[in-house]
């Protein structure tokens, strides 16, 4: 009654009920991310619930987000997918845009607004080159219903128009469908690949009329249309409005086959193997996608398709959601090596990647479809499997790979480039599904969570929404937060919402002003090796690319991948990292970042920026430094001087090596 009263007075005046306690955030960031935790103070979003694990891989999620920034100078920050370079990425930017979707599902819940928004910039002015299937308009409508900031969601707008229409050459018009080669769907060794090889091979071929890139485009016109309702362009929104009913009607006439149940392939190539528009011969997981982006019509015969999702003998794997069933007769079987490590393929594996894109798609399901094949508890059985893949093998060790055996969940490829994968999604589950934030377009903010009594509390806070930090806090029976028991909802930290049992909640929210985005320039950043200027030079360990990696614009700190300006073995105790600009250039700080395991690599015990003067390197003026920063960043501020070389003098311990992750001049 106490509490009642409690909640009734601070509702009216507006006040705050801090209760027992919320989380703290300061102590929380110093748990995950050690002395890096500045960069994630005020940017994420803090979160805790009842399973341990779902939590640590929540924050183990943010550390992937922040290695994959990579910082391009001038141009800002893009996602990378992988932390080491692949043959196939985009040069010299290091950039793929087939998981465009889950960096910018991932950054819209960064308050720092600059990385998704950067990106997008990025990829929308000639970074997507369409190497591969990507659904980028409808990840800016997403990101736009989170921060609602209108200008960052319609500035490229014709971009998004032309970037659709170029996917004509991959468009039937007499099946209203689109088709595409797996491989440039980002999905290797599927059954129309395979099949179209004879069962022989599958890396490339088996062009097909398939349901995610339907679905893509699907949600990219729904994107656009929407969009352009933002600018009162009423004919852009008629007519994508129109292409998107176009491919909903097609997709649910032409992929949907009644004998499987399923969204499944239709061939667009014709071989002696395979026959045009035949349907393929078994169920992959990618006949879930439409739901991912809400195709499919509201009916009992689609809804069926999940029936397989939850089968063991079909796609439900004992450690993950199987991408082919075991029935299919290429079930596993290992096409392709790297030496004598298995590569990539998608006939059977389970891929984080698109085990997002099915949880995604069955949150959709559960939160606004009516169906009765999937309930939350199937829901949570998958979220809390997918969890444990994060974990490498049976240790503690957070470390995503990129696929994983459906039998024992023990990772497939281990290549150099599969550490701290980013082609999947986590946070955006959590917030979307666990914790229900179903983000709007209008005044309101609606939550549903997805849980079941598994879940005893969750608390997320200090996440964005409509330009302001929204709290969503469930406490079953009340213990843990000393708040009274059930639902709540925080806008600033005010309580806006409650209600004592799990129920969704739709609660006026009107929007707040958005603030600017902060770009500050980093003037050091090359992304080519030492061709160009900036350059850099180094005391030892002079080989071209290490040199380089200290100003390539990439900062991480797990000792798998190395990263950075690495000096030689039992070198001198003094050693120095020097930047040319090739040119008269002003600067004022800089930020420093060391590499120590605790072993061989050990941050310096001292520092100094230096220049040149009278041809001898003094240090420069007004240096305000800060101590030295292991495994994080070392900030210093100086005079601004204009500079044509800059040197960053360090001394190592004796017997010890320096690491020089990344030095940035501002």
């Amino acid at each position: 009654m106490l509490y009642s009263s409690l909640l009734v007075l601070a509702l009216q005046s507006g006040l705050s009920i801090t209760g027992k306690r919320g989380l703290d955030n300061s102590a929380i960031a110093k748990k995950y991310f050690g002395n890096d935790a500045p960069w994630y103070q005020d940017r994420i979003a803090y979160f805790e619930c009842s399973d341990p694990q779902i939590t640590d891989v929540w924050y183990y999620r943010w550390k992937i987000f922040r290695a994959h920034q990579r910082d391009l100078g001038a141009k800002g920050y893009i996602s990378t997918e992988f932390l080491d370079d692949v043959g196939w990425q985009l040069q010299p930017w290091a950039s793929l845009n087939d998981a465009t979707g889950f960096h910018i599902g991932e950054g819209r819940w960064n308050r720092d607004r600059r990385f998704k928004d950067d990106y997008l910039r990025h990829m929308l002015t000639g970074g997507d080159d369409r190497h591969f299937t990507d659904y980028i308009m409808d990840s800016v409508w997403g990101s736009y219903l989170v921060d609602n900031d209108v200008p960052s969601a319609t500035q490229y707008l014709d971009q998004m128009k032309t970037l659709f229409n170029a996917w004509k050459d991959h468009f039937d018009t007499s099946k209203g469908l689109y088709w595409v080669e797996p491989l440039l769907d980002a999905t290797e060794y599927t059954i129309s690949s395979i099949d179209a090889s004879g069962g022989q091979d599958g890396f490339t071929g088996g062009d097909s009329f398939r349901p995610s890139v339907n679905s893509y485009m699907y949600a990219n016109a729904k994107a656009i249309a929407k969009l352009a309702g933002l600018l009162n362009q009423a004919d852009v929104t008629a007519d994508y409005n129109a292409r998107a009913a176009a491919i909903k009607s097609n997709v649910q006439k032409s992929l949907w086959n009644s004998t499987f149940s399923h969204f499944i392939d239709r061939y667009k190539v014709d071989n002696d193997y395979v026959n045009y528009w035949d349907f393929i011969r078994g169920r992959e997981l990618v006949g879930v996608l439409p739901w991912t982006f809400d195709l499919p019509d509201n009916s009992s015969e689609y809804a069926s398709s999940w029936k397989h999702v939850l089968n063991s003998n079909e796609l439900a794997g004992p450690k993950g959601l199987r991408t082919v069933e075991p029935s299919y007769q290429y079930y596993m079987k290992q096409y392709r090596y790297e030496g004598s490590r298995p590569e990539c393929q998608w006939n059977g594996p389970v891929w984080p990647f698109q085990t997002t894109q099915a949880l995604l798609a069955m949150s959709n399901l559960l939160d606004h479809y009516q169906q009765s094949v999937v309930t939350n508890a199937d829901y949570i059985r998958n979220l809390k499997q997918y969890t444990q893949l994060h974990y490498q093998g049976s240790s503690s060790t957070l470390n995503l790979q990129e696929d994983y055996y459906p039998d024992t969940g023990e990772a497939i490829v281990g290549l150099a480039r599969s550490p701290h994968y980013f082609h999947s999604g986590y946070i955006d589950l959590i917030m979307t599904g666990l914790v229900g934030i179903r983000p709007r377009a209008d005044d309101f903010i609606e939550i549903n969570p997805l849980i079941t009594s598994a879940i005893t509390y969750f608390r997320v806070e200090q996440a964005p929404y409509h330009g302001t930090n929204v709290a969503v806090q469930w406490d079953a029976d009340g213990s843990r937060y000393g708040q009274g028991a059930g639902l709540r909802v925080e806008r600033d930290g005010v309580v806006i919402a409650t209600s004592p049992t799990l129920k969704r909640l739709v609660v006026p929210y009107q929007k707040k002003a958005i603030i600017g985005i902060n770009r500050p320039i980093a003037k050091s950043i090359q992304l080519q090796s030492n061709t160009n200027y900036p350059k850099g030079t180094a005391s030892s360990g002079t080989d071209v690319e290490n040199v380089h990696d200290a100003i390539d614009g990439r900062v991480w700190f797990f000792p798998e991948l190395v990263n950075g300006w690495n000096s030689d073995a039992n070198s001198a105790t003094n050693q120095w990292y020097t930047i040319d600009f090739g040119s008269a250039t002003q600067i004022s700080r800089a930020e420093l970042a060391f590499f120590d395991n605790g072993n061989d690599f050990r941050a310096p015990t001292a520092y100094s920026i230096q220049v040149l003067s009278n041809g001898n390197w003094v240090d420069i003026g007004g240096q305000q430094k800060s101590a030295v920063v292991a495994n994080g960043i070392t900030n210093v501020q100086f005079t601004s001087t204009s500079v044509s070389q800059v040197r960053l003098a360090m001394t190592q311990p004796s017997g010890k090596r320096t690491r020089l992750v990344e030095v940035k001049y501002f």
